[in-house]
């Protein structure tokens, strides 16, 4: 897995697998973040670079306190599969 960097004037968290972009994007909310799309481009899918780019935003969530809410379907699933990261749920 390439190098996760979180672009925090974009609200993203962005990786570049062989030319392509796949990032989470959030929005800012009282208290912590919404995530709101998880983008991964076809041709690189089904790598695990989503669940990597979400569990990186969550870890930042954790690590600055901040609650989450994963207003997208991926990340709520995702967040459901891994009760360790259920406390942060906003």
């Amino acid at each position: 897995m390439t190098e996760i960097a979180h672009d925090a004037a974009s609200h993203r968290f962005v990786t570049e697998v062989e030319g392509h972009v796949a990032y989470v994007e959030y929005e800012l909310i009282d208290g912590g973040i919404a995530i709101t799309h998880t983008i991964v481009p076809q041709e690189i899918g089904g790598r695990g670079i989503a669940a990597a780019l979400v569990k990186a935003a969550l870890d930042h969530a954790r690590a600055q306190g901040l609650k989450v809410d994963p207003q997208c379907s991926y990340a709520d699933v995702w967040m459901r599969r891994h009760p360790e990261y259920e406390p942060l749920r906003a």
